[in-house]
């Protein structure tokens, strides 16, 4: 037992001065990441070249998104995603792999250790070993052996920061994996909304097109009483039938809109087709005008893409110290420490134990120009990105003010278009009473009733879209990611 433990300390000293070596590799080449200089605007351009910033630093985007979207309908609807969504779920996995590739990145730092051992047995007859037996018997008097045990190390030390470059490359990646999940989180709240409010706006043509199908139904009526009567022309009767069949028909392009609607929002909730339970009486209700929106600065460290844009530079910049480590030489250490013997009873004697160590040095001198062009496409990917990031940038201020300008201009539409509505209204019912008096003709009714049918439809696409303004703002200002 003496002699195991002897072994023993003889090979944790050989594997201790190869690890010791650690203090020498010090040295990373290759560029430390420095953001990216990209100048945010003092205020967002709103409306009519307004600018617009809140005094207060709290942003709409800072809001949870239960606090933004407070009808309980579509708030159990979007946690109904957030726990089902196929996408989602391949957002999560993605960042498992993540974490598993910077393990695996990692471990190229430290040497790696083994442990092995053999061992051979025979035994045979004492006629064959001494030559007879006196007996006759095939008794086994010498049994022969062979064993050995062993433990090795080897370890490329890190004199470049070869692997520690790649080992923060994979950790920038893991982090651009987190806030690409967090982005497909956003855009999934922002998606269901918008699905929810579409599919209650389509449930509000519906319903008027079946209002305007009775209204049409009765002035139908009416006009087949007075052409009977001899009052009217059989023309009246014809366009009254007219203005019928053009609601009707519009009835079966509603249903397939609103079922398939449902199809995709269900989708949307991982889950099979199927109708939507909605009993909410009134959910195109027109937002705030006067929403903060924070500092234009805040938006680059809360919009997910612009953080997963950082993310994936601070990786590329990494992979030019990679491309670059690989220029010089690679030092690679082994060491093996091992016992053996012929027999079980002295393959731990002092005697039989074998230590070596193995140091090797290479210096790349011609690979046909490889190690340059890695070095180049690192480079070039790296600027790459930098556009990108920068571009991102620029598109999260103009999704910021597209969104500002559509929640003033549609409100402004949706009130114009509730003004048209009530004129179209009242038209078409001085209309029918002058055509029930006999003062005018039916192409009035119908002229007049098709214009109240278009604006009515036109007025839900209006209140629809001014919803939406506040959605697609939500999102523009980073919002709907937060737990």
């Amino acid at each position: 037992m003496r002699n195991q433990t002897e072994w023993l300390k003889q090979a944790s000293t050989l594997l201790l001065g190869c690890v010791s070596v650690v203090t020498i590799a010090g040295c990373t080449v290759g560029p430390n990441y420095k953001r990216p200089s990209v100048p945010a605007p003092p205020a967002y351009r709103g409306p009519d070249d307004a600018q617009i910033k809140s005094e207060q630093q709290n942003s709409l985007g800072d809001e949870k998104w239960a606090e933004v979207y407070q009808e309980p309908e579509l708030q159990e609807l979007i946690r109904k995603a957030l726990a089902n969504n196929f996408d989602l779920q391949i957002a999560a996995d993605r960042i498992l792999e993540q974490e598993a590739q910077v393990k695996i990145a990692r471990s190229a730092q430290f040497p790696t250790l083994s442990v092995g051992g053999t061992g051979i047995g025979a035994t045979f007859p004492t006629s064959v070993v001494g030559g007879s037996s006196s007996s006759g018997s095939g008794g086994i008097t010498s049994p022969l052996a062979e064993g050995s045990f062993s433990l090795s190390a080897t370890w490329t030390p890190d004199f470049w920061g070869q692997y520690r470059r790649q080992t923060q490359a994979a950790r920038a990646t893991l982090l651009a994996q987190t806030w690409a999940q967090r982005a497909v989180r956003l855009t999934l709240v922002q998606n269901v909304a918008t699905a929810y409010l579409q599919l209650r706006a389509l449930d509000q043509q519906l319903a008027v097109t079946k209002q305007t199908i009775q209204a049409r139904q009765d002035s139908l009526k009416l006009t087949q009483t007075l052409e009977q009567g001899g009052s009217s022309p059989l023309s009246d009767v014809r366009q009254a039938e007219q203005l019928l069949y053009t609601a009707t028909s519009e009835v079966p392009q509603l249903e397939q809109s609103i079922q398939q609607e449902e199809n995709a929002l269900h989708l949307l909730l991982g889950e099979n087709p199927g109708p939507v339970a909605r009993m909410a009486a009134k959910t195109l209700t027109p937002p705030p005008q006067d929403l903060p929106v924070g500092l234009p600065s805040q938006l680059l460290e809360r919009r997910p893409d612009i953080q997963q844009a950082e993310a994936s530079l601070i990786a590329a910049n990494a992979q030019i110290g990679v491309a670059r480590a690989q220029f010089f030489p690679s030092l690679s250490i082994s060491g093996s420490g091992g016992v053996g013997g012929d027999d079980w009873s002295n393959i731990f004697l002092p005697g039989s134990k074998t230590i070596y160590g193995i140091g090797s040095l290479a210096q790349p001198l011609f690979e046909g120009g490889k190690l340059t062009g890695q070095l180049r496409y690192a480079q070039a990917y790296d600027k790459e990105l930098v556009v990108t990031y920068q571009k991102t940038i620029a598109t999260a201020f103009q999704d910021v003010s597209n969104a500002l300008i559509a929640l003033k201009k549609q409100h402004d539409y949706r009130v114009e278009q509730e003004k048209l509505v009530a004129a179209a209204q009242d038209a078409t019912r001085l209309a029918r009473i002058r055509y029930q008096g006999g003062s005018t003709s039916y192409l009035e009714v119908l002229t007049t009733d098709t214009a109240l049918y278009s604006a009515q439809l036109t007025l839900i696409n209006a209140q629809q879209a001014e919803a939406l303004a506040l959605v697609q703002l939500y999102g523009a200002l980073g919002g709907g990611w937060q737990q």
